[in-house]
């Protein structure tokens, strides 16, 4: 079995993450692929679509938006995600019950002897005018019902987990900012969720999988329940096992792979990219080091953004009083510097905020 290296792995990573070269895709297809860009922050998918999709503009995101073509929703990992419509209808009856384990595992004590099929049934009653809510909102129109818990604990679980909800624009839109007011994910889209499939074959796990691994393998199965959040997919993968194809990278664990995806000499250039806050290029496996190294992991869970240089984490990046900071994490040779300078001029450019100088801090 062919053993790949760190480096091989790393560029099979930045070709499926459209960071090799930019894609001469819509912002739409790119989204697709990519199963989603995480979103908390609502900015950061600007930067990831711009560094990844020649000739992306905001309109082009914010058409999506409030096209209802792509939409705010809590999904993998618990976390807010942008993707598309198509895939949060189909994806979302799969990973309801990790959201609800999750919210419960992390509140378990605050929401003891809550029946949560009748809070979910009260608060899909109050949100059947189709007027959008603030978490706030729900909340306060359920309190007498359910007094004890923290209001904040109450709402994370109903919009969470036990409704689906997308999270309406303005919010996510370019350079907007506003809190979020959500409403049920199928009112939203006008269509209704389908429900999970009683198959023991897991056909949506297995569709879950291979769109992972096209967008982000080769990888383990670890890195595939990292990124989803799901730890129902072993049967998925067992299906799947005759139609990919399996490495071993330089520790011996076995990789899956779609047998038709790039996986790029080892020698290929990478250029420099910016990287928006919590990308998933990083975020979405459970063994970063194809991309970061160790010292570094807490950057990305912090919320920092990552400059990739030669393709790995090299430096950080802010804006502010007129200008582009660049914070490396190791020491740059004048070529990674003007080669820094120069996409991050784009960069400036594209975000459109009044900067003219790109300062290159000292390495840390």
């Amino acid at each position: 079995m062919n053993v790949l290296t760190q480096r091989d792995l790393n560029r099979a990573t930045l070709a499926r993450q459209y960071l090799l070269e930019r894609e001469g895709c819509t912002a739409l297809d790119a989204m697709s692929h990519l199963a989603g860009l995480q979103a908390q922050a609502p900015q950061e998918p600007f930067t990831g679509l711009w560094s990844r999709v020649r000739a992306f503009t905001p309109a082009d995101l914010d058409d999506l938006v409030t096209g209802r073509q792509v939409v705010r929703t809590h999904l993998m990992r618990r976390t807010v995600h942008l993707v598309a419509a198509t895939d949060a209808l189909a994806w979302r009856a799969r990973h309801d019950a990790m959201l609800r384990q999750r919210v419960l595992s992390t509140y378990r004590s605050e929401l003891a002897g809550i029946d949560l099929d009748e809070l979910s049934t009260a608060g899909r009653a109050v949100m059947a005018d189709d007027q959008p809510r603030a978490m706030g909102e729900l909340v306060g129109a359920l309190r007498d019902r359910w007094p004890t818990p923290p209001r904040r604990v109450l709402g994370e679980l109903l919009v969470a987990a036990l409704i689906p909800m997308a999270q309406l624009p303005p919010r996510g839109l370019w350079k907007r900012t506003a809190g979020v007011r959500n409403l049920p994910l199928s009112t939203w889209l006008h269509q209704p969720i389908p429900p999970l499939p009683a198959d023991p074959d897991d056909p949506i796990g297995q569709r879950l999988v291979l769109r992972y691994l096209a967008a982000y393998g080769p990888a383990t199965t670890a890195d595939i329940r990292a990124w989803s959040g799901l730890a129902g997919l072993p049967t998925a993968v067992k299906v799947l096992r005759g139609d990919l194809i399996t490495f071993r990278d330089e520790r011996g664990r076995l990789l899956l792979d779609v047998p038709d995806a790039p996986r790029p000499h080892p020698d290929t250039p990478a250029p420099t990219r910016f990287l928006p806050a919590f990308d998933n290029a990083i975020l979405g496996y459970q063994d970063r080091s194809r991309i970061i190294d160790d010292p570094h992991l807490g950057l990305s869970v912090a919320g920092q953004r990552a400059v990739l240089i030669d393709g790995r984490v090299a430096a950080t990046w802010t804006t502010g009083d007129r200008r582009l900071t660049i914070s490396p994490l190791r020491s740059l040779t004048r070529t990674e510097e003007r080669e820094l300078e120069a996409e991050g001029q784009k960069l400036a450019t594209f975000m459109d905020q009044g900067i003219d100088t790109i300062h290159i801090a000292e390495s840390t």
